[in-house]
């Protein structure tokens, strides 16, 4: 039996987006529970279900808009819209991951299992209607970041996880929303509207203003988290890492300026090397304050 359609289903379930679904640690982590052993076993199978969640909603979005992939200058590229994965098979394949998904949340977690159903109808009513909407198109963006969170949340026993965090979540993914809308809108150009509706409605002078907007609030919510926090060392230490924050957001602004890149949040992660290093400085810098600081707050 032949398995060639397997590596473009692969490729259309968009593993490199997979590392979005780390926010799911954001709550182990940030509550001080990263040694917690069954709560890591429960965080890390969230996040293996959220990666096939996703991957179904990637299939589907696939299946939706073939038309409008195929003359796009780089979805087109993609396994449907190319014809190297068959429309049926995809199909199939998104009808067995939903069980897949779904019958081990809900032995995990009922509330996990019902946030991930809403994570699964809002990206749908996205793809339908939502995504056609300027404005309120990366908004709903915005919430799928959040709700990964959220999942996180729901699948341990929270003791003292700031809602600044929320916050935080919140702008920098507007932030990155309207990063990736100002990309598309420069690569298509004049075309932009017929590849996105909602394109239309964006101007670079606006996007750019949005984005000076967002941009400053998620420094200014990241700051007021380092030294409100309840769990953090009395000495603010934690406001050290709010440079890293800084320069992150600056340099992923800089590449979607200057660079004209940004389309892909995921993808200018995987190549960016300076983005890539201040990520992992800034990591090393909260292990170290949650998990090795003397004198952190217990939880």
């Amino acid at each position: 039996m032949s398995i060639a359609w397997l590596p473009p289903l692969i490729k259309t379930m968009r593993p490199r987006q997979w590392i979005k679904n780390g926010m799911l640690f954001i709550a182990l982590i940030f509550d001080k529970q990263l040694t917690n052993w069954p709560a890591l076993e429960r965080i890390i199978l969230g996040v293996v279900l959220f990666c096939l969640l996703s991957s179904i909603i990637y299939i589907i979005n696939d299946l939706m808009d073939i038309e409008a992939d195929r003359n796009h200058p780089q979805k087109r590229l993609r396994p449907i819209p190319s014809g190297a994965l068959k429309p049926s098979t995809a199909r199939n394949a998104a009808i067995v991951l939903l069980f897949v998904v779904f019958i081990p949340a809900v032995l995990l977690s009922r509330g996990f299992a019902l946030i991930g159903l809403a994570y699964l109808v809002l990206n749908l009513a996205y793809s339908a209607w939502f995504k056609h909407t300027p404005i309120l198109d990366v908004m709903i963006l915005a919430s799928f970041y959040v709700l990964r969170v959220v999942a996180g949340v729901s699948l341990i026993t929270v003791h003292r996880f700031s809602p600044w965090l929320y916050l935080f979540t919140i702008f920098l993914a507007l932030y990155l929303g309207i990063g990736k809308r100002r990309a598309e809108l420069n690569l298509l150009a004049e075309e932009a509207n017929t590849h996105r509706k909602s394109l239309e409605g964006y101007t670079l002078p606006l996007l750019d203003q949005l984005i000076q907007v967002v941009s400053s609030c998620t420094i200014l919510t990241y700051s007021l988290y380092t030294f409100s926090a309840p769990n953090l060392p009395e000495n603010q230490v934690m406001m050290l890492t709010i440079p890293f924050v800084i320069y992150g957001i600056f340099r992923y602004l800089y590449l979607v300026q200057v660079k004209h890149s940004g389309g892909e949040p995921a993808e200018v992660l995987f190549t960016d090397r300076p983005l890539q290093v201040t990520i992992f400085l800034w990591g090393l810098a909260i292990l170290y304050i949650f998990y090795f600081y003397p004198g952190q707050v217990q939880s």
